[in-house]
């Protein structure tokens, strides 16, 4: 188990109204496959194994938001980005299986 800092959560609703705004980059952090079957409009693929190599592209004063499948490699995505300095990291409750059921309701 990996232990860092606390990720703050986010509810699929908050995502929406965060990607409305365009304020936010959105990190989806499971295998390329899982993201080619299907991803949150606007995502950036960025599979949670080659994080630390990826995180260097990403800008340190943005607003990070992580994703996964159902939220458990997000939180672990979002604490190694916190322990790497950037400080606005999110994690998406439920991940893409709960903004699939969004978008169903």
């Amino acid at each position: 188990m990996f232990f860092g800092p606390r990720v703050p959560n986010m509810t699929v609703s908050e995502l929406a109204d965060e990607l409305k705004g365009g304020s936010v980059m959105l990190i989806d952090v499971r295998e390329p496959s899982e993201f080619s079957a299907g991803h949150v409009p606007g995502a950036i693929s960025m599979p949670l194994g080659g994080l630390p190599q990826s995180a260097a592209k990403l800008d340190r004063n943005a607003r990070i938001v992580v994703i996964c499948q159902s939220g458990h490699r997000s939180v672990r995505a979002g604490k190694r980005l916190m322990k790497a300095g950037f400080t606005d990291v999110r994690n998406v409750v439920g991940g893409t299986t709960a903004w699939t059921g969004k978008l169903k309701k």
